[in-house]
């Protein structure tokens, strides 16, 4: 069984992220060499980027949602870095706008799709609109209960005009995050991360982890999978996303697209 059949969340199955083992590394018994792996995947992607580009006629968007230090940003860096920045756009969707909140709430997501021939990466994304506003009780419950099926009619659109989605969720342990805090507190370098809020919201870790699980199982369709990641350990977590990234690029068929000319007639002088 391929990685991703293994890792993706079936349309219309219900996810129980405690079954889930966030330390699970299926497929490989024991570390490989991961720099190697990744390495010659990042030049696999990097043709295929280009080839994307060239033929400009479909894009691929990356959705990457986690608990807090699930390890969005790391991915990115490890799995990205092959790619020309100048056909990414990376994404990190905050609290929204005095603007944005003038809108419907995927009214700032679409003008963020990217565009013929590019790759885009949401860090955080339209989730977070079934997630935080739901654990923190920021609309009513009918409102974001709506969500579910505007959002699935939201990416069925988007794949109808040729936009690829790949959604994962870094899913780690509670045990792992607080691990991950505290290096942080203890790292200079990287300290200015943490905020108070981290720590609050730490208090509502069940409550995130239903509201992951009922995203995961209403949003997971046929054009626009989920798939879950165990990502305590950040080597599985960096190629497990990488070889999803690299079969779907693959499976595109992608062809180069003949010359507006014909180089035959003409001469270099």
């Amino acid at each position: 069984m391929r990685l991703a059949e293994k890792l993706l969340v079936k349309p219309g199955s219900k996810v129980l992220l405690e079954d889930i083992k966030t330390d699970a590394t299926p497929g490989f018994k024991e570390k490989p060499d991961v720099e190697t792996i990744l390495r010659e995947t990042a030049e696999k992607m990097a043709k295929l980027q280009y080839l994307m580009f060239a033929e400009n006629k479909r894009s691929l968007l990356i959705v990457l949602q986690a608990m807090d230090t699930g390890g969005k940003d790391g991915t990115i860096r490890h799995v990205m870095t092959g790619l020309n920045p100048a056909g990414v756009h990376v994404k990190s969707f905050k609290v929204p706008s005095a603007e944005e909140m003038n809108h419907d709430f995927l009214w700032r997501i679409h003008q963020a799709v990217p565009p013929q021939g590019d790759f885009g990466i949401f860090n955080r994304s339209h989730y977070e609109d079934v997630i935080v506003v739901r654990v923190h009780d920021l609309v009513p419950r009918p409102v974001w209960k709506a969500r579910y099926a505007q959002i699935n009619a939201f990416e069925h659109h988007l794949v109808e005009n040729d936009v690829t989605i790949l959604k994962f969720f870094l899913h780690i342990s509670k045990e792992e995050q607080k691990r991950r805090i505290q290096d942080r507190m203890e790292d200079p370098e990287r300290c200015w991360k943490l905020s108070p809020a981290d720590f609050k919201e730490r208090t509502y870790w069940d409550d995130y982890q239903e509201a992951y699980a009922d995203a995961l199982s209403k949003c997971s369709t046929e054009w626009a999978p989920w798939y879950v990641i165990p990502a305590d350990r950040k080597w599985f977590r960096n190629l497990a996303v990488a070889e999803i990234m690299l079969e779907a690029l693959e499976s595109m068929k992608m062809k180069f697209p003949k010359p507006s000319f014909d180089p035959s007639k003409l001469k270099l002088r």
